[in-house]
Order: structure tokens, then C-alpha cells, then sequence
């Protein structure tokens, strides 16, 4: 099975093309390729299959082997890899299990797809959506957690995501406090966590501790989550960039519409997966 090793923002991936539709990928397998000593390493796996909504699906696994609905920057990375070799110009559409995205594709000078703005969808404060038990919108959500509380803002992208605001992110409990409110009583199927440090109107700092992975470098979908909640609670306007470990994101958003997302794709390696890694890849019958 050949591979490319892609990131955005530092987010990165190991990518599978599989537009036959063959390859069925056990928790087992997406976790051995994540390994980042025994494997080749990443935050996650993604399948680029056929889509039935779509012309294409992105299959988006985290590197524990568990299924995400959706990954911003991963979406990204898919865009750079479908134009680059020519099954996509321009802009298209692209199916993830949080619905179908658009995709406007960015070219450098030089040649090749170097940025993507991916249309994320409609933010949504339905804790159905998220889901996460209580009742009404938990846009200041007082969380008990390590024998403290914090107030978080809730919010689903597709995904599900607590917006913490504080004075210093590079001084956050990002891996003490992540995991905990991770998986909180209060979200049945866990959440990502963002910490944010607000610049001025007009920027912010973000730092991730992701649902089934640990702290990454970068996540899509929680800058478009802290474009949201950073704006609804007063802090920053429709027009925000994020700044994140691995870089920097631009966002968009005004109430009732979509968040856009504009940020880099960039491939690093190619190859092909070979020895026990094989051995543990199903094949379907389809």
C-alpha cells in the first residue's frame, strides 16, 4: 500500500488512497501506523475513498483507531493531495461523516496547491449535536474537573468541542486539564478541548488537547470552534486569525452562516507500507 505523510499546520496524517474501495481499517491497523516509534507516525489516518455524496470521502480515523466525523485540517490535506494529482481543479465538494464540505483549492507560484479554504458548515450550540448532557446552550459551562472549575464554552462542529479562555495559553494545564474534560461525565462521547489566550479583536492563541489523540500541533475544527465561541462571547469579530503551535489559521464567521477556514496543506514523504503493517490491513469484498 503506497502512502504520503502530509500535515497542515503541523496537524499531521499519514493518507491512504482507496478510490477501489478495498481497504477496511481496524482500530489495530490505524494504530500502527500512527505509532510514532514502530510506525510511521501521525495524529491520525485518512482513507480517501469514493463518496456517495460526494465525488469523494474522506475516511478520517484518530491515531487511537477511533472514528472522528470530521478534521479540518485533514480536509485540507485531501484537497492538496486530489488536485495535485489531478482528479480535482479549482474547487470541489468532499463527504465527511459531518456532512459534505467545499473545498476552494489555492495554488502557489511555484506551481502545486499550496492553501485550502474549506467551507466547515454551520457551528451549532444543540448539545443534542455535540452531544452533552443538560439543558440549553452552554455557551459558560462551569465544568468540575482535578478539583476545579472551569468555564467553558460548548459547541459542535461536527464535532464536538469546550472552548476554555485563559490569560496564558503557553502556561495552560493542556495535558493535566485536557484529558480530564476530554472524557467528562458531561460529554457521552468525549470532546476535543481548546484552550485560547485572545490577542485583540482580530487574533488569538490556540493550543489543542485533541479527543483520541493528546495535545497536537493544530486542529481545524477547533479554530473554527474558537472563531465561534471566542465571537458569540464578545471577545473578537467576524474575521479572526488563530495561531496555533504549528501555525496559522484564518477564519470567518458571522452569526447564521458557515466558518470558513483558509491554512496550508503540505506533503513531506511518500512510501509504501510494507511488513507487519500489511499483515494487519483487512481487505473487503467490495
Amino acid at each position: 500500500m503506497e502512502f504520503v505523510k502530509a500535515h497542515g499546520t503541523g496537524n499531521d496524517f499519514v493518507v491512504v488512497e482507496d478510490l477501489g474501495d478495498r481497504y477496511e481499517l481496524s482500530p489495530g491497523f490505524v494504530r500502527a501506523v500512527c505509532d510514532r516509534h514502530f510506525g510511521l507516525g501521525g495524529d491520525g489516518l485518512i482513507r480517501i475513498a469514493p463518496g456517495t455524496s460526494a465525488p469523494f470521502f474522506m475516511d478520517y480515523r484518530n491515531a487511537d483507531g477511533s472514528v472522528a466525523e470530521m478534521c479540518g485540517n485533514g480536509a485540507r490535506v485531501v484537497g492538496k493531495y486530489l488536485a495535485d494529482r489531478g482528479y480535482v481543479a479549482g474547487a470541489f465538494d468532499l463527504e465527511t461523516r459531518a456532512g459534505v464540505k467545499h473545498l476552494e483549492l489555492h495554488a502557489a507560484d511555484e506551481g502545486g496547491i499550496d492553501r485550502v479554504t474549506v467551507d466547515m458548515g454551520a457551528p451549532s450550540f444543540a448539545r443534542a449535536d455535540l452531544p452533552m448532557l443538560g439543558e440549553g446552550e452552554a455557551l459558560e459551562e462551569s465544568l468540575e474537573a482535578g478539583g476545579q472549575t472551569v468555564v467553558a464554552t460548548c459547541l459542535s462542529m461536527g464535532n464536538p468541542h469546550a472552548v476554555v479562555f485563559v490569560d496564558d495559553v503557553d502556561a495552560a494545564p493542556v495535558t493535566t486539564l485536557g484529558p480530564l474534560l476530554e472524557t467528562h461525565p458531561a460529554f457521552p462521547n468525549k470532546t476535543n478541548v481548546e484552550f485560547v489566550q485572545v490577542l485583540d479583536q482580530r487574533a488569538v492563541r490556540q493550543r489543542t488537547w485533541e479527543r483520541g489523540v493528546g495535545e497536537t500541533l493544530a486542529c481545524g475544527t477547533g479554530a473554527c470552534a474558537v472563531a465561534v465561541a471566542s465571537q458569540v462571547r464578545g471577545f473578537t469579530g467576524p474575521e479572526v486569525a488563530v495561531e496555533l503551535r504549528g501555525g496559522r489559521l484564518s477564519l470567518a464567521w458571522s452569526p447564521g452562516g458557515t466558518v470558513r477556514m483558509t491554512g496550508p496543506a503540505r506533503e513531506v514523504a511518500h512510501g509504501t507500507m510494507a511488513g507487519d503493517l500489511l499483515a494487519m490491513l483487512e481487505l473487503t469484498s467490495r
